[in-house]
This record gives C-alpha cells, structure tokens and sequence, in this order.
C-alpha cells in the first residue's frame, strides 16, 4: 500500500508539473500572442487537470487539509465538490475541444463550416454555461458526504480514507444517476462522432495530398498535427472514463466499495490529466520552438 501511494505521488507530480507548464505556456500566448481558439479551451483543461491531481485519490489536497487541521468533515466535503465538479469539467471541455476542432477543419462545403465563426464569438458563453452547471449540479451531493467515523452502519460506504458515501434515498439515487449517465453518455457520444468525422476529414486530405504532389508521406500540417494530438486525447479519454464509469457505477449499485477496485479508479483518475499535457508539449511545435530559443538564449549568456 504505501508503495502504491509513492506510485500515486509520483504520478500526481509528474502531472501538475506537466499541467502548470502547459498552462503557463498558454497564458503566455493568450496575453502576448494572437492565440488560437483552441488554446483558450485547452488552457481551461490544464487548469482542470490540476485540480483534478489535486482533488483525486485521496492524496494531496488531504495531506494539506491535515496539515492545516481543518475539520475532517468540511474536508471531505470540499475535496469530494471540487473533483466532482472538475470530473464533469473534464469531459464537457474535452467534448468541447474535440466538437471545436472538428469544426476548425471542417472544408468550406460542409455544413460545419458555418459555425466556425458563431463557435469563436460565443465560446465565453459557453464556458460560462458548463462551469454553471457543473458547480450547481454538483452541489447537493455534499449533503451526502461525511467524515469518517469509528460507528459501523449499513447506510454508509467508505470511498476514501477519511470520507463516507451515505445513502441517497432511490428516487434522489435515481435521478442522479440518470442524470449523470445522460450527460457522460451524450458527450462521450458526440466525442466519438467527432473523431470519426475528423478521421474522414485527415483520410481525404492525406488522399489528394499524395494525387496532387505524388508522393507517399506528405508533409503534415499545424492543423493535421493538431487534430492528431487531439483524436489522441479524445481515444484515451473515453477508455479511461469507461473504466472508471463502470467501476463506480457497479460499487454504488453493489454499494461496496473493492479495496482493489478503489485503488485501480485512484490510478485511473491520474492517467488521462497526467498524459494529455505530456501529448500536447510533444506534439506542439510552438512549445518546441519556445524551449529551443529559451535554451540557445541561455547557452548564449552562459558562454
């Protein structure tokens, strides 16, 4: 167990240093630079990334709290708020990132194509409507969330360390259930439907690439790139989420709680904000190129 933890901890280090890098790099280019409309999306995912290492698996936003000597209940009821709500921020941003960029490289004939602009204007609102209510739904699930406690009872379930799941009566179960089940299910719907239309998108460019220029492997492009980088993320998105949905949803209706079972969705909720911003530096050239000029700038005043 403690090995695992190390495991945990190095994982939630490698991915918030890893995120803020990617943040920083994204402010810097919103401020100073004239930036792309995706990179206003994915500076929102990396700060939501972080928090998420920060919130999830029971490690290091706890270890403050106790080290504050904060009350175990109000703990448990933030740190579960705060990775509830970043875990809805997490698939509708990336919803959103892969339904902009599937629009982005939409040709002029489709249908697609006359939303690009309609994307770009009303892309605050949009962000304004999916922190609404991911913060508003998740809400009422702190009533139901306790500090841990030494009295056994059969209407509790222990989801972390310190913290408590309480029953819900059926109807509120129900309905969070459906809810949440409807919301992952649509987005992760439209996330696939996305990636399967920018697969056709990159398949046809690629074929008249090489009829036009007669050669086998053309040259890729910022935008093909991109779009490369973000299918990555989507795929890996979805398994990782699948896992974990189902993980969930079969501990809340057995209303068990596998110690194995718990550990594998503490590994799982680090993988996806962990690798992403990992892809997006590597696969950036932008970022590239910054760290190059940074590192020839310093060996020319080192020298």
């Amino acid at each position: 167990m403690f090995s695992f933890k190390n495991v945990l901890y190095f994982q939630a280090g490698v991915g918030v240093l890893a995120n803020m890098s990617l943040l920083c790099f994204y402010i810097f280019i919103i401020v100073g630079h004239r930036p792309k409309p995706t990179d206003l999306i994915s500076c929102q995912l990396s700060f939501i990334h972080i928090m998420v290492l920060l919130t999830g698996g029971d490690l290091l936003l706890t270890d403050i709290f106790e080290s504050l000597n904060i009350n175990n209940d109000f703990k448990c009821k933030a740190t579960f708020y705060i990775s509830r709500v970043m875990r809805g921020l997490s698939i509708c941003t990336t919803c959103l990132l892969s339904v902009f960029q599937a629009v982005t490289i939409s040709p002029s004939t489709s249908c697609l194509a006359r939303f690009k602009q309609k994307l770009r204007k009303y892309l605050i609102y949009v962000f304004l409507c999916i922190w609404s209510f991911s913060l508003s739904y998740s809400s009422s699930r702190i009533f139901y969330v306790r500090g841990f406690t030494n009295v056994s009872e059969t209407n509790q379930m222990q989801v972390t360390k310190s913290c408590l799941l309480f029953r819900m009566s059926s109807i509120i179960r129900v309905f969070i259930f459906t809810v949440t089940t409807s919301r992952d299910v649509c987005l992760v719907g439209v996330m696939l439907t996305t990636s399967t239309y920018m697969v056709i998108i990159l398949f046809r460019h690629q074929r008249q690439c090489k009829h036009l220029h007669s050669i086998s492997h053309p040259r890729a492009s910022p935008e093909k790139r991109a779009t490369q980088t973000i299918l990555l993320l989507v795929v890996f998105f979805v398994v990782m989420f699948w896992v974990d949905f189902i993980i969930s949803t079969t501990s809340v209706l057995l209303w068990m709680y596998d110690p194995v079972s718990l550990m594998v969705q503490k590994f799982l909720t680090y993988v996806y904000p962990t690798i992403s911003p990992l892809v997006q530096i590597s696969s950036d050239n932008r970022i590239i190129i910054m760290v190059k000029n940074m590192h020839s700038k310093h060996h020319q005043i080192f020298f």
